[in-house]
Parts: C-alpha cells; structure tokens; sequence
C-alpha cells in the first residue's frame, strides 16, 4: 500500500509537471505569433555562446549542461541518472513549422539526440541512435515506440562526427531528414501521438540523451506555409 502511495504522487506530479509545461507552450505560441506579425518567421534558437532561453530539463541526477566551442555539451550523469537534457522557453509554435539542427555523439551508445517537439497540442519525441546506437524513429504513435512503429529505422551513427537534422510538422503529417537524406515520413491522421513519460521534463520543445554525451549547434525554428510541398524529395 505504501508503494502505491508513493507511485500515485509521483504520477500526481508528473501530470502536474505537463499541465504547467503546456501552459508555458501556450504562451510561448502567443509570442511566436507576435514575431510572425512583425515579419519574422525564422528564429534562431542558439547564438553559439549562452544557453540563451535554453534550461536544464528537471532530470533525476542528469548530467553537466555547458556551451563550448559554438555548441551546448550535454553530458552523461556520472551520478546514477539515466537521461539528462535541454528545454526551450522561449518563442514556439505548434504547428506548420521546421526544426533544423546538428547533433553529434561524443560518448556513449544510446540515443544523442532525443528531439521532442509539439504537433498541435500533443508532443511527440524523435530518437536517433537509441538501443544500442543506430535505432532511430518516433515515439510515440498509437501507444508504440520507435522500436515498434511505422517510423523504426537503423543508421549507424559515428562518434565525434556532425548531423543535420530537419523535422517538418504539417496538418496530418510529420517527417524528418537525416543529412538531408528521408528519415521519418509518416501520415499522423487519426493517430494517438504521444511520449514516453521519461521524456515529460522536455516539455513543450526540448533535447534529450541516454546515457550518451552528445552536442548540439545550430538549432532554427522556421514557421512554414501550409501549402508548402511535402514531397521527401524537394530541394530548398
């Protein structure tokens, strides 16, 4: 009984945690918004320098969070904890819109990049390089992982070596790009999206690891038209 005590306000807290998260993500859309108005439709999320309206995300024992060299090292906790991460504050919106960044593994054999992002009002998380280093894909859809969905797909990854990731959320529809080569294509109508409750300190937008040391630079938000072509194959 004391278990199920203890793991009833844990859960109580969590659902807590997301409810305030997606208040912040509602206000953060309303300043997007005012960006939009004057014109700015691109924002540039990290200046190469300072973690900005980047935060720690609230991880148990999570690892060292610095900026160096022009890129924000997210290291492994050698303190017991598993997952450590960043998440932005700042300006966002939820759907129609580009998410572009370079991540890199430096250490480790999990996943170095766990994006989580918003589609409309639910969230969503993409993994490169989980299990064991080279498991990539969405998680999650219908109550299924990126091990066991539509999306699972294996790349090998090298360690110390630049990435460029590309997410587009459209109405219906999300996709990603790995070095500009098709990754995720996946048509979300009627589909329950969702994360992985381990993921919920990165709530509304934010940037997770297991177990792995990874940087990341050169991260944009980008508001997209509607009506912008979907195909895999276009060319910016």
């Amino acid at each position: 009984m004391k278990n199920q005590n203890i793991m009833s306000l844990a859960l109580f807290c969590m659902l807590l945690l997301f409810g305030c998260k997606c208040e912040n993500a509602n206000q953060a859309a309303s300043d997007f918004n005012d960006i939009n108005n004057a014109e700015q439709s691109q924002i540039n999320m990290f200046d190469g320098k300072s973690l900005g309206q980047w935060e720690i995300s609230d991880f148990y024992k999570p690892g060292k969070v610095q900026v160096k060299d022009g890129s924000i090292y997210i290291e492994k906790s050698i303190n017991g904890g598993f997952m450590q991460g960043i998440n932005w504050t700042g300006p966002l919106v939820t759907m129609n819109y580009e998410i572009t960044l370079d991540a890199m593994r430096v250490e480790g054999e999990d996943f170095f990049c766990g994006l989580t992002f918003p589609v409309g009002e639910s969230p969503c998380t993409l993994i490169l390089g989980g299990w064991g280093g080279t498991l990539c894909g969405l998680s999650s859809l219908d109550n299924y992982d990126a091990s066991e969905n539509e999306t699972t797909t294996f790349r090998d990854f090298e360690s110390n070596q630049w990435y460029k990731v590309r997410l587009r959320v459209t109405p219906n529809r999300i996709q990603a790009w790995l070095d500009e080569e098709p990754l995720v294509d996946v048509d979300t109508t009627d589909k329950f999206i969702d994360i992985r409750i381990e993921c919920l300190p990165c709530l509304p937008l934010g940037i997770a690891t297991y177990q792995t040391t990874s940087a990341i630079r050169n991260i944009k938000l980008q508001k997209i038209d509607e009506q912008t072509d979907l195909d895999l194959n276009i060319e910016d």
